[in-house]
Parts: structure tokens; C-alpha cells; sequence
């Protein structure tokens, strides 16, 4: 009980320290109503319904709240869910040792959060909170005729002394952690005694994985020895078809078709549409932008940023001839030459010298040491105009250019510092000069110019038609039909489709592998009336989905996919150590060596509380064994976890000795304090009996 006096005289610190952020998304929701519901039950937690219609509605709440619509439902649902469980878990603690606040530290609270208390509605004269003026607040909702308001006041009220009564049991949590003088010369021990010993180790490796079969009921009797380490979420396989909406060969044609009608003209209907190349000048922008999917650009562009494949054709066009038609990153395309400009970028080496209170510089040199160095490199360069890159190298304090030499490539107008800039482009290719910036002194060579060039290009993506769409939905329902009377695999071998698996779903996921967020699948798939074997067809934004329910994992255990690789190999090891034991005769290091044609390795300094072997990893059944024997005792055979040993210790240093302990007392107090919330409710949902009814939302 002192503890908790003592956290109760400090809640209002506490309370208000948590406040601003528990409460900051609910307080615009106070005076506002109008959500989806759902009256189903969405789970239960030790006998606790979670109320369908309060669920969709905190869901709603969240996933409307979260920045620049950043969270989708199901995530939003997730993370609601997540808030309930821990809610409902920690409230029956709570209840247990009857902790609560009075309504002074309620008002604590309330007046900390920043929308009460930077609101002229409940400040006073000199500009502070004044809590007659929220009581005034209060009361004039309670005597408003509509209650609405006054139902979510209420409401805010009580979710804030909830989430401070939490705030305080997650305390207590906290203030009960005690660490010992003896805990802390353990950990001094941990951390200081080691250990030098000589080892022989077969890895597992060295046996072939086909030589140790490990069966799906060997894998299953291992968990169910050890169920709490592999509990899972039951899980659903899924294989399943996709029928891509792809443009059709005609679908491209026709494109290419209509392509051809602005390079040569043509008439749509009563709608005369003129040749590209013959649109007047001063119309062309607004031709592009009526017939084309991105918008007219009047950037002059160098030859470098052009598409790659055709920069040649495109660069060299003279002005108003047309290029094309031609595909770009799916695109097709029509390109107009409505302008060069020179001078419009360039390439450039440098070296900078910073000094001693220059821009962005660590250097110790004075400034007229900078010039003068910046000088001498200026008069070696103009000796040996092939040593520039090496003095860029050795000299330079760029370290974004120094590496290639000093150079920058593509620079445009405007984009350097001005005296840089106005160097660059003022003076010819192949002029050298020393430049003084913001930076520093530069040695600058003028490497080359570029043209620029304006294009005025009409694009459209080769999208599939309509027609096109209904054949892929008519191919995806024939698919479907057949999946349905017939083996899912031979239809897809037919109908030379690719299976794709999507494994280990579980109720709340929202992604499907391959396809993306797709909760609607994940929903089928654990729908009670979907059986192992079912057939269905989803249509999503890109095509088709044909699913075939695969396997359904209800045992609270990993699947057997996933239980194959993390316990089928711990099996495996069990079988291989036993085949190596057989190679590993003699009672020495040196015979067992010779026995498997290994070597006899040393491991020092090894410290009881890091029990790694270099090169190896972690082995603390090896490791401890070597501590435990005495110097120059050799071990018998011992299992790690990378293979199987033989140990000789050498020598056991022992932890120095010391009466001070406080520090690692400290520390240890500081760690085990900060994990008890997490560790306390992750040990309480554990023994919770959950219902979760998510896979069906």
C-alpha cells in the first residue's frame, strides 16, 4: 500500500504527462455523431463481449484520424482490437485492487490537455485556465434540452479516467521492481568471470538434409509437447489464379491506330482533329493537354534526360518535326521539337578548400591559407591537366565529388552557389579558375556545355477495353466453373495458368501474397461455410482472382509450413547430432580431430553472460560445460546449437572481486522497470481465453 499512496500524491503529474497525447484525436469528436455500426459481438476476452457497434465505431474514428489517410480499415481494425483486448485485460486488475482517481485529479487532467487549456472559452482575464469556466461548460450541457452533448462529455470524461487509472496501475507495475545487492553481483559475475578453452565441433551442416528424414508427425508431436512455444493464430492456405487485365494485341493496335490519326489527321464524328505537326505554335499546349494523359511541360530537358532509347531521334529533331509514335515506360507516345537552348547545363570539376568559418567547414586553415593552397593546385593543374582527379582526391573537402574525381555532371543554371554557377556557365569548355563561395576557395575546370531541348509530347498508357476486360472475366468464370467439377491443379495445367500459394493467413491480415490488400479473400477463406476444397472468384482492381481453399489450421499450433523449417530443423539437428556422435571417436581432442579430419580450435575470454565462440555463434551449452570442468579436463560429446563439440578448458578467470555493486543494481532495476508493463500484460493475455472474431470482417 505505500506504494500506491506514494503514486496516488504523484497522479496528477502523471496524469497530466499522459494526457495531451491519450486524448488529443477524441476532443473534436466531442460535439460530433454519425458513425457505421456493427451490432455484432467482435470477440470476447475472459468472458467480456467486445461490442460490434463500439468497435467499428472506434475503428472508424482511427482510420479517419490517421494522417493523410495513411491506415486502412483492416489496419485501423487491427490496432482497435490490440487497444480492447489490453483494455478489458488490465481493467479486471484494476477492479481487483480497487484503484481509481477522484475528480480533482480528473480536472487535472482535463485542464492540462491543450484544447481546454489554450481555449479562450475557459480562460480568464489574465490568460489562464479557470475551472469555474469549464464547470460552466458542463453545466450548461446538463441543462440543454438535447443531450447529446452531455452523453459525449461523459463519455471523454470516462475515457480519460480510464486511460489514468491505467496509466497508474502500469506504475505500481513499475514502483514494485526491485533488484538486489545479489542480483547485481550475479550480473557483475555474468558480465566478468571467462573462460579459455580448446574445442573440436562437427557442424550440422556436414550432414546432408536427405540423409535425416523428420516426418509431419514428428514435427506435430514436438509441438504439442511444447504448446505454448509454438501457439499460433489459426491460419488458412490459399492457391489461387490471377487473371491480369492486360491490354490485348488489339487493345495496342488501336492506340497505335489513333497515334497514327495526329500524325497524319483525322475526323472523329463531327470532331476534325489536324496533324500535330501542323498545329499552330502558339496552340500546341493546349492540343497536348486536350489529348494527351499528362499535361504539356515547357521544361528544356538535356539529351541525358531523355528516354534512352530514343534520345538520339528525339535530341537531333528539328524544330515543329514530330517523333513517333513510340512506347515509354508503357506509354504511347507522339514527341514535337518546339525548341533548343544552349548553355542549358554542363559539367564541371572541382576542388573545394574550406577554412576555418567557412559554411558547413571542419577545417583548421586560415582563409589566406585556402587561397594560397587553392592557387598552388590551379597552377599544378594548368601543368598536368590529367592530374586534376588525384589532386581532387588528396585535396578536396567534398566529400560528394572528391571520390569521382571532383566532378558533377548535368548541372543546370541556378543550381550551384552564384559565383560557382556564373563561372560554370560564362565561361567556355575547358576554362580553370579559382572561385571563393560561402564553402571556401574552388579550383573549378569547365568540363562541357549541353543543349537543351522543349518537347511537346502526347502520351496515353495502352489500357485493355471493355471488350478485352469481359473476354478476361469470361476466361476467369470458365475457370472458375471448371476448378469447381474438376482437380484445381489439372484445370490450371490446362488452362497453362500459374498456381501462386499464399500461405499462413491469419483472421486479421489484409494482405495476400502477390495481390496485395485483399481482405476480402481473407475473409472467404475463414468464413465458417468455406471448406477445404472450395472454389471462388474475386475481382479486384487489376483483374481477376480465382481461390481455392487449401488447408485450414485450427489446431493453435504453427502451421505445418512454417512448422517445417523452424521445427523441422531443430529435428534434424537431433538426428545429425546423433549420426556425428558415431564419427566422433576417442576420448581427446586430438583423436576426435583426426577421427572426422577437423582441427582443434581455441576460444578465449569467453565471459559467462555472452556465450558466443567466434566464428561460430552462440553455443552456451558448450560454453557452460567448459566453465564447469576443471582446468585440463576434457568434456564428452556435447550438443550446441551449430553442431556437436568436445571441450578441454584451459583456464577459468574469475570475476574480479569488488563490494560495489550499485551501478549494475541500477541498471538492472532501470531495464527490469521499463519492460514490466509489456511483460506483465503480455503474461496476462497469455492466460486470457480470447474469441476472436476478426477473419469475419
Amino acid at each position: 500500500m505505500a506504494v500506491l499512496n506514494n503514486i496516488r500524491k504523484r497522479s496528477g503529474l502523471l496524469i497530466i504527462i499522459i494526457g495531451f497525447a491519450l486524448f488529443a484525436f477524441l476532443i473534436p469528436e466531442l460535439f460530433k455523431s454519425g458513425f457505421s455500426i456493427n451490432n455484432n459481438n467482435i470477440g470476447e476476452v475472459n468472458g467480456t463481449d467486445i461490442n460490434g457497434q463500439e468497435f467499428m465505431k472506434k475503428t472508424a474514428q482511427l482510420e479517419k484520424q490517421s494522417q493523410q489517410g495513411q491506415m486502412s480499415a483492416t489496419q485501423a481494425m487491427n490496432s482497435v482490437w490490440e487497444q480492447e483486448v489490453r483494455s478489458i485485460i488490465v481493467k479486471e486488475q484494476i477492479e481487483k485492487i480497487g484503484l481509481g482517481i477522484g475528480e480533482e485529479q480528473l480536472i487535472n487532467v482535463i485542464k492540462a490537455n491543450p484544447y481546454f487549456a489554450q481555449n479562450p472559452q475557459f480562460l480568464n482575464e489574465a490568460g489562464t485556465f479557470d475551472e469555474n469556466k469549464l464547470k460552466e461548460f458542463i453545466k450548461s450541457m446538463q441543462n440543454d434540452p438535447n443531450q447529446d452533448r452531455l452523453v459525449q462529455w461523459n463519455e471523454f470524461e470516462d475515457q480519460v479516467e480510464k486511460s489514468a487509472v491505467e496509466q497508474l496501475y502500469y506504475n505500481m507495475l513499475k514502483g514494485g521492481i526491485y533488484t538486489t545487492q545479489a542480483e547485481g553481483k550475479f550480473k557483475h559475475v555474468l558480465d566478468t568471470k571467462k573462460v579459455d578453452f580448446d574445442y573440436v565441433t562437427v557442424a550440422f551442416s556436414t550432414v546432408n538434409d536427405e540423409e535425416v528424414k523428420v516426418s509431419d508427425d514428428e514435427i506435430m508431436a514436438y509441438m504439442k509437447k511444447n504448446p505454448k512455444k509454438y501457439k499460433s493464430d489459426p491460419t488458412r492456405n490459399i492457391d489461387y489464379v490471377f487473371f491480369e487485365n492486360k491490354p490485348s494485341q488489339k487493345d495496342e493496335k488501336d492506340l497505335e491506330t489513333q497515334f497514327y490519326g495526329y500524325i497524319n489527321g483525322s475526323v472523329d464524328g463531327n470532331d476534325t482533329v489536324p496533324s500535330f505537326k501542323n498545329v499552330k505554335v502558339e496552340n500546341v499546349a493546349a492540343f497536348v493537354n486536350k489529348e494527351s494523359e499528362t499535361p504539356f511541360d515547357s521544361t528544356y530537358v538535356t539529351k541525358n534526360n531523355l528516354p534512352v532509347e530514343f534520345q538520339e531521334q528525339l535530341f537531333n529533331l528539328s524544330t515543329g518535326e514530330v517523333f513517333g509514335p513510340y512506347v515509354n515506360n508503357g506509354t504511347q507516345s507522339l514527341s514535337r521539337m518546339m525548341g533548343r537552348k544552349s548553355n542549358a547545363g554542363a559539367k564541371a570539376s572541382h576542388i573545394l578548400l574550406a577554412y576555418e568559418g567557412a559554411q558547413s567547414s571542419s577545417a583548421t586553415r586560415t582563409k589566406e591559407e585556402a587561397q594560397a593552397l587553392a592557387n598552388s593546385l590551379m597552377a599544378q593543374v594548368k601543368a598536368d591537366p590529367n592530374s586534376f582527379a588525384a589532386l581532387a582526391l588528396a585535396n578536396s573537402d567534398d566529400p560528394g565529388s572528391k571520390n569521382n574525381g571532383g566532378e558533377y555532371d548535368n548541372i543546370t543554371p541556378g543550381q550551384m552557389v552564384p559565383t560557382f554557377n556564373d563561372f560554370v556557365f560564362n565561361n567556355p569548355v575547358g576554362s580553370l579558375g579559382v572561385v571563393e563561395t560561402d564553402f571556401g576557395f574552388h579550383v573549378i575546370k569547365v568540363l562541357a556545355k549541353y543543349d537543351a531541348v522543349q518537347l511537346a509530347t502526347i502520351t496515353k498508357k495502352v489500357e485493355p477495353s471493355d471488350k478485352t476486360i469481359d473476354d478476361n472475366y469470361n476466361t476467369a468464370s470458365k475457370f472458375e466453373s471448371d476448378a469447381t467439377d474438376k482437380n484445381f491443379e489439372e484445370v490450371a495445367k490446362n488452362a497453362k495458368a500459374t498456381i501462386v500459394p499464399a500461405n499462413n493467413l491469419r483472421p486479421s491480415d489484409e494482405y495476400v501474397q502477390g495481390l496485395g490488400a485483399q481482405r476480402e479473400i481473407v475473409r472467404w477463406a475463414f468464413n465458417d461455410e468455406t471448406n477445404k476444397g472450395d472454389i471462388k472468384r474475386f475481382e479486384t482492381a487489376k483483374g481477376f482472382v480465382v481461390a481455392t481453399l487449401k488447408d485450414k489450421n485450427e489446431t493453435g499450433l504453427l502451421s505445418m509450413e512454417i512448422a517445417r523449417q523452424s521445427v523441422g530443423s531443430i529435428l534434424r539437428n537431433e538426428k545429425k547430432a546423433e549420426a556425428i556422435k558415431k564419427k566422433m571417436n576417442g576420448t581427446t581432442l586430438e583423436n576426435v580431430a583426426k577421427a572426422t579430419g577437423g582441427s582443434v580450435n581455441t576460444a578465449t575470454d569467453v565471459a559467462l553472460g555472452n556465450p558466443t565462440i567466434m566464428n561460430i555463434g552462440a553455443e552456451p551449452k558448450v560454453v557452460g560445460t567448459a566453465f564447469d570442468l576443471e582446468a585440463g579436463k576434457t568434456s564428452g560429446l556435447v550438443v550446441g546449437n551449430s553442431g556437436v563439440f568436445m571441450v578441454k578448458t584451459k583456464k577459468v578467470t574469475n570475476a574480479p572481486e569488488t563490494k560495489d555493486f550499485s551501478n549494475l543494481v541500477s541498471q538492472k532495476q532501470m531495464q527490469e522497470a521499463n519492460s514490466a508493463q509489456q511483460r506483465a500484460y503480455q503474461a496476462l493475455k497469455d492466460k486470457a481465453d480470447i474469441t476472436d472474431n476478426r477473419g469475419k470482417y
